[in-house]
């Protein structure tokens, strides 16, 4: 038996990990619990003999398997975030509101002009700073404002880099924060976007799309609700992003699709990789385009 296979039948595959063990489970055996799921042993023990197999990894850290099962990706994640947020506050930002000359700097904006005392400097993705398109997502707009989205990030995404593992996990994260960075560029480029709301939104997106393959509602334990609720304040409030939370999510639920397809065909090596890969530097390299030559957003 593989670790791709369920832990209780052999012969299936297995594409969610019970929360509680770390044994991996088919979606006959998989039960719905408050986070993640569970397998038959965790969800009613006194009713299930079992033996304890030993552990599909070892607990050292060379191994890529034990990088995932300790969420060490998503845990890396929140701390640049974090770094980048106490960056904000020394460089003249607020607790409130962020701001400051870091978010000037290195904020998503397709084309924009900063003014000085003596000159103009012209400033976007489409002056060559394309790196603004990674670095807008780890600025936040207050304190709360990353409350939110680190809280979301850590809820969804340890439980996708163990269900994806780290280098797939990786590329849907940042495929959808590049397609929130692209649905930016197409909706209202002239805007000055932080925060890892497209990323999240992918993370949301990719969840339902794992959930719904494997013949689990998406309401049966919140993740539904939870996207709903996100989009009307996307429509509901102002000041929020409509671009970048839709790119994200529609990113997010291409690329997970994707990657969740391609690991049901038990494609070997690092070609399983590579298509997604691929999608999510599309969604990069139409950024850049649409930075240059898309001159009449959406919503303009």
């Amino acid at each position: 038996m593989t670790n791709e296979n369920c832990y209780w039948h052999s012969d299936r595959y297995a594409g969610v990990t019970c929360q509680r063990c770390e044994r991996r489970v088919c979606a006959e055996c998989m039960h719905t619990a408050s986070v993640g799921f569970h397998c038959p042993a965790c969800i009613s023990p006194q009713n299930i003999n079992y033996r304890k197999k030993p552990k599909l990894f070892t607990r050292s850290t060379s191994q890529i398997g034990n990088i995932s099962e300790q969420s060490l990706i998503t845990r890396s994640l929140i701390a640049v975030n974090l770094l980048f947020f106490l960056v904000t506050i020394f460089r003249g930002g607020s607790l409130s509101s962020g701001g400051g000359e870091i978010t000037i700097d290195f904020g998503l904006v397709g084309y924009g002009r900063v003014l000085s005392a003596f000159s103009i400097d012209y400033v976007g993705i489409a002056e060559g700073e394309w790196w603004r398109m990674f670095t807008g997502g780890f600025l936040h707009a207050g304190v709360i404002h990353l409350a939110f989205n680190m809280f979301l990030l850590w809820m969804l995404g340890s439980q996708l880099e163990r269900q994806l593992g780290a280098t797939s996990y990786l590329i849907l994260y940042f495929g959808s924060l590049l397609s929130g960075a692209l649905g930016v560029m197409l909706l209202d480029p002239l805007a000055l976007t932080v925060g890892a709301s497209g990323a999240v939104f992918g993370l949301m997106g990719a969840t339902v799309i794992y959930q719904f393959r494997r013949g689990v509602s998406p309401w049966s334990n919140g993740i539904g609700s939870l996207l709903i609720i996100n989009l009307i304040f996307t429509f509901a409030r102002p000041n929020i992003s409509v671009g970048g939370h839709l790119g994200g999510l529609l990113g997010g639920l291409l690329i997970g699709w994707l990657i969740d397809e391609i690991n049901k065909k038990r494609v070997a090596g690092y070609l399983r990789l590579l298509l997604p890969f691929i999608i999510a530097a599309a969604f990069g390299f139409s950024c850049i385009w649409a930075s240059k030559y898309w001159y009449d957003p959406l919503l303009g």
